[in-house]
């Protein structure tokens, strides 16, 4: 017995059958995966059509209630229609292997999986795209049949990996949701609106406090493990040399600290510096080490700064695990390792990633969050900004980081919402207070002396050197992570990670700023020189030996950093970009800084320092230091208004604000000027994730015509013939994700859409679920076919949408993209008069993107 499928239109008794695109319609290949939807609008006749099965004499309880079928046995495979490829041929495939995923499931989730009947679906070998452990949660998605053919936006599984979501899906099922909850009365209604409400503000604040808790315990823990390369506290071997030595003031000796040297009794100058050198080495690179094995074996997803994946991913695309519960665990012991060893790193970028982490882990606990990847979104924003107040100590910074950098979908309340995440975090770092000083990062600092008017060119010069560093840093960055990927270093990541620690300890301990870790050389950079303060290396020491000794040092150390830097980031460990780059500008604008020092004590009634006071300081190097060293980190990531709030809120000095803001624009300036692409943009295209960023800006001269596959390199199933037969072999033989339907290859009308991993579990719950309906079948059409063959049918209305976007095929691409980015689309249909022409899905957007950039 055959189960068939019918669908109509507003004329005719149509089936509703696929039309599968095999360019377009994706697999993963780490780029995007697109489903395309296509429905046209019906008028349900549920009830009529069961009374005309009644009639019929059909046994109600063969029909499925999840499709109605109808058409002839040859529409599926006709000769018509052949399988064919456009010559262009499919994208290489970017392998990504299986990786561990959340330590810790949701309450709801786990108790929902127990409660499942027996009867859970099975992946009976169709389709490689199925997936049944995301079919089996239906239930926990889309439930409500009878609203969403009201909707019209069709019932979905839940979202397999490596999937693009459905926006304009989870809005409508938000919008359902809430019609629901508003339709509740009396004191119980009341009462679960309140809850609903309050929902959000419990996650967010919960959101906070558990990041600024983990933030402090990496703070403390990599500070700890840095000090080991040089020592260890007698009085506890679990204190850092800080802590240790809160007690001593100054430059004097602290007894309660013993050095490897002493420790080893050696005797000699010779002796100690080989000893100490010994085991900085040693330590430093069995940090580096024990943190890659950790990586690769147990989170692989931990690896790097974690901030374009987060941006991928808020941008709708789907990467189980990735911020999941064994990810969370593992970033955060490989962050205190990786700083730890002396790496060229920071913590504070893969901040982002651990805070992103939590907020994807606490959500579930509430039903909405859980089965709606959309609002689950929301929450991540709002995580993102936890990150980086956390990371600088900068709750408003770390908002507009939110706004301007990572976020896709950003509505007024997710702003709220993310203001309070971010002050929850910074006020829970504040009281557990890692560094005993009363603030939130170790490099905060307060200028007393203002800027002068002289200053600004220089600070411009800071900004053009900043960009031109940060546009060398990405390309040779990226192409060293190109060619990493291709090479047989991908085969060796742990002795990657080795020989770079090895390479980079063996260099970093001859020089006095590079011993020291990244956070510490900027906090000590950024300080200015008043009276009774600790003299670092020289920094404050008498002006008139600095140019031969301290300048020289500090260029020094920003070259070695440069290098170091771009074969660091991108190694199998945790790795931020955010303080070596700020280390990088910050040792240019001190050296500077001392120069422009010297020049005014050498010639102080030269015209340009008459704004100075006599007998006093004019110039306060420490202020170059952290000029610079925005340029640095802005010409890095194109980050602007952001920027220049996080350095704001660093130095509380409010009179800085105009050089910050001069100097992050001309440095943006200049980076733009030679590759308007970021790190993590680059990073972004360079591992094909499927984003489209917002901010960028595309003129074509093309329009969707010229872009689309054509209907005559589609695969068209006729509305008339589709059997179950037929679907099971289309659904063996193909691995694609949807499939669209039109009425008949004359007419090419659009129908409707039924996604793959949708169709699988219709097909696969018809024999064991009770017949529903026989919807979407006029009732004289439907009563001759029962009467002349009682064989059952399956209705797939319920999972089809029926609100499809459509285009003409002279709309402009640069529409396009607009209706992508702003609408969160997977595909539109160009059509004329109603016929299908073409399809344009993500997969093609971002392939005439690329094919775009390599013209110019």
């Amino acid at each position: 017995m055959s189960f068939r499928q019918s669908a109509p239109s507003p004329s005719l008794s149509l089936s509703r059958a696929p039309l599968l695109r095999k360019d377009s319609t994706d697999t993963f290949n780490a780029s995007e995966s697109v489903t395309p939807d296509l429905a046209g609008d019906e008028e349900d006749e549920e009830a009529r059509l069961i009374l005309a099965a009644v009639a019929a004499g059909v046994d109600e309880a063969r029909h499925d209630g999840a499709s109605v079928v109808r058409g002839a046995e040859e529409g599926l495979i006709n000769d018509r229609f052949s399988f064919k490829r456009n010559s262009g041929g499919r994208a290489p495939t970017l392998g990504i292997p299986a990786f561990l995923g959340g330590l810790a499931s949701s309450w709801r989730t786990q108790m929902g999986k127990k409660s499942r009947s027996a009867r859970n679906l099975r992946n009976r070998g169709a389709g490689g795209h199925y997936n049944a452990t995301n079919a089996s949660r239906t239930g926990e998605y889309d439930s409500v049949t009878s609203d969403w053919e009201m909707e019209g936006a069709g019932q979905r599984v839940a979202y397999g990996n490596f999937t693009t979501i459905d926006w304009i899906h989870d809005f409508s099922k938000e919008r359902l949701r809430i019609r629901n909850l508003r339709s509740l009365t009396g004191f119980t209604g009341n009462l679960r609106k309140a809850f609903d409400a309050c929902q959000a503000w419990i996650i967010v604040f919960l959101v906070g406090a558990v990041t600024g808790i983990l933030a402090a315990y990496i703070d403390v823990v990599s500070g700890w493990a840095s000090d080991l390369k040089e020592g260890y506290c007698r009085e506890g071997f679990y204190l850092n040399r800080k802590f240790c030595c809160w007690h001593v003031e100054g430059n004097r000796q602290c007894d309660q600290w013993a050095t490897w040297s002493s420790t080893f009794n050696a005797q000699s100058g010779i002796a100690r510096w080989w000893a100490e050198y010994f085991m900085f080495i040693l330590f430093g690179t069995s940090f580096a080490l024990i943190g890659a094995v950790l990586v690769g074996t147990y989170g692989p997803y931990a690896a790097g700064s974690g901030i374009p994946e987060v941006k991928t991913i808020l941008g709708g695309f789907v990467i189980r695990k990735f911020l999941g519960g064994w990810t969370l665990l593992i970033k955060c012991i490989g962050l205190c390792l990786a700083v730890g060893s002396g790496l060229s790193l920071g913590k504070e970028g893969p901040m982002v990633h651990v805070a992103s982490c939590v907020g994807n882990l606490i959500p579930p606990i509430f039903e909405k969050y859980a089965t709606n990847e959309a609002k689950k979104r929301e929450i991540l924003s709002a995580s993102s900004a936890a990150g980086v107040s956390v990371a600088f100590g900068a709750p408003v910074g770390g908002v507009l980081f939110a706004l301007e950098e990572v976020s896709y979908y950003f509505p007024y309340k997710t702003m709220w919402r993310s203001f309070f995440c971010a002050m929850i975090a910074a006020i829970s770092l504040q009281l557990v207070n890692p560094f005993r000083t009363g603030k939130l990062v170790l490099f905060a600092v307060e200028y007393k002396r203002a800027w002068h008017g002289f200053e600004l060119p220089f600070f411009m010069l800071l900004g053009a050197l900043g960009g031109l560093y940060g546009s060398f840093f990405i390309r040779m960055n990226i192409r060293l992570a190109a060619y990493r990927k291709t090479s047989w270093i991908a085969d060796w990541p742990i002795t990657e990670v080795g020989v770079v620690a090895f390479i980079t300890l063996l260099l970093s301990f001859a020089h006095p700023f590079l011993r020291i870790s990244s956070a510490d050389l900027v906090a000590n950079l950024f300080k200015e020189c008043v009276e009774n303060d600790t003299d670092f290396y020289g920094l404050c020491s008498d002006p008139s030996h600095a140019l031969a000794s301290v300048v020289k040092y500090l260029i020094l150390a920003a070259s070695f950093k440069i290098l170091l830097t771009i074969f660091t980031f991108g190694i199998q460990v945790p790795a931020g970009i955010w303080i070596p780059s700020m280390a990088i500008g910050a040792c240019v604008g001190r050296a500077l800084g001392i120069s422009m020092q010297l020049w005014q004590l050498a010639a102080p009634d030269m015209w340009m320092f008459t704004s100075c006071k006599p007998h006093e300081q004019c110039v306060t190097p420490g202020t170059y230091a952290m000029v610079g060293a925005a340029a640095a980190l802005a010409g890095v990531t194109r980050m602007t208004v952001s920027l220049t709030v996080i350095m704001f809120e660093l130095t509380g000095a409010l009179t800085y604000i105009l050089p910050i803001m001069l100097t992050v624009m001309v440095a943006k300036f200049v980076s733009d000027a030679l590759g308007t692409e970021g790190i993590y943009d680059a990073l972004i295209r360079l591992n094909g994730y499927p984003f489209l960023d917002a901010k960028a800006e595309q003129i074509w001269n093309s329009a969707a015509g010229s872009v689309m596959t054509r209907v005559e390199d589609l695969v068209v199933i006729e509305a008339n013939g589709c059997t179950i037969e037929n679907l099971e072999e289309l659904l063996q033989s193909a691995t694609y994700k949807g499939y669209p339907v039109v009425q008949d290859t004359q007419s090419m009308l659009l129908i409707g859409y039924a996604g793959r991993a949708e169709m699988r579990y219709a097909l696969d719950v018809a024999p064991d679920r009770p017949n529903r309906s026989l919807a979407d079948t006029e009732l004289d059409n439907a009563v001759d076919e029962l009467l002349d063959d009682e064989t059952p049918f399956l209705d797939l209305s319920t999972w089809t949408d029926h609100t499809p976007m459509a285009i003409s095929p002279h709309f402009p691409m640069e529409m396009v993209m607009e209706l992508f980015k702003k609408m969160g689309l997977r595909y539109v249909i160009v059509s004329a008069e109603g016929k299908a022409t073409g399809i344009i899905t993500k997969k093609d957007l971002l392939r005439h993107v690329g094919s775009e950039r390599q013209i110019r």
